[in-house]
């Protein structure tokens, strides 16, 4: 029964939204109580970690044959993560990200969403493609912690970390992350099931489920922790969320999707996969200018993402 369903996509929302935020919480603060830069924490754990209910996601829709909702959730919470999120926070507080990591993030991200895209291009995926997928992202993550240990203004607070580390207890923390975890990957499941049950009875595609319904409940930790951000000022760590969360989606995601369940995909992703880049050139852009993003802007953008739910569904 829909209705099921429909609670299923719920539940799972909600256990996403709050579980996926406390266990990227409690990475971050074993990170710097174990003595790990700043700076990679933001760009690690933070902005990827805030991406691992899209991969749990993807994951378990490709394991289920499902690749068009695996790939809609990575394209879908790509463009939610710029047009969505970054509106959001533009309307809340006028923002400015501005200093060199972010720049640097900001290129790297965009040649990773432009490497999805141009994997998408032939209307399918291939093991191969994922394979290159997934080794541009070891090389992402081996050039961040080169970056990370080579700048020398590692000294930014990550938003929602307590200062006071000795108030910080690291078997507390693992257990909490641990349990969070669980719950995350319940989430995930809910979720991929309640959302192919609910495009089967309402007969619309899973690539639309993907890009929209799940697509958003993915993008809610990226949306706390930009919440968070704006709330203490650090406006650096809201834009390094959306670029390290996008580079992770292109990368990680869209090459275990892959890798899992090669084959063609919907042939909307086309528009789609172009609404992705164009997304992640005004996320680089905004990094890279370092210029403020006004509420009319951050209006624009959520129109921008409303008429991207409109073209996927047309």
């Amino acid at each position: 029964m829909i209705w099921i369903s429909s609670a299923m996509v719920v539940v799972g929302l909600v256990l996403l939204a709050f579980a996926a935020d406390r266990f990227v919480l409690a990475a971050a603060r074993l990170a710097r109580l174990w003595g790990i830069s700043t700076v990679l924490i933001g760009a690690l754990i933070v902005g990827m970690g805030t991406s691992a209910p899209e991969l749990l996601v993807s994951v378990l829709a490709a394991i289920e044959g499902e690749l068009d909702l695996a790939v809609g959730n990575a394209v879908g919470s790509n463009v939610a993560n710029v047009t969505l999120v970054l509106g959001t926070m533009a309307i809340l507080a006028p923002f400015a990200g501005n200093i060199r990591v972010l720049r640097r993030e900001g290129l790297l991200m965009m040649a990773a969403v432009i490497g999805f895209a141009w994997a998408l291009f032939d209307g399918a995926l291939t093991r191969v493609e994922g394979i290159v997928l997934l080794v541009g992202m070891v090389l992402a993550t081996l050039w961040v912690v080169r970056w990370a240990r080579q700048d020398a203004e590692a000294g930014h607070v990550i938003a929602g970390v307590d200062q006071d580390e000795e108030l910080i207890r690291w078997p507390r923390e693992v257990v909490l992350g641990l349990v969070s975890l669980v719950a995350t990957l319940v989430g995930a499941e809910l979720l991929v099931r309640g959302g192919v049950d609910i495009a089967k009875a309402l007969g619309v595609g899973s690539a639309f489920i993907g890009m929209s319904l799940v697509a958003i409940g993915t993008s809610l930790p990226e949306l706390a922790t930009g919440i968070a951000g704006i709330r203490r000022a650090e406006h650096d760590i809201v834009v390094g969320n959306v670029l390290g969360s996008n580079l992770f989606n292109a990368l990680a995601v869209g090459g275990t999707a892959s890798v899992l369940a090669p084959g063609a995909v919907d042939p909307s992703f086309g528009v789609a996969s172009i609404a992705m880049v164009i997304s992640a050139a005004l996320a680089g852009l905004l990094a890279f200018t370092g210029r403020k993003l006004v509420r009319w802007e951050g209006a624009l953008l959520l129109v921008g993402f409303a008429g991207f739910i409109w073209l996927t569904y047309a």
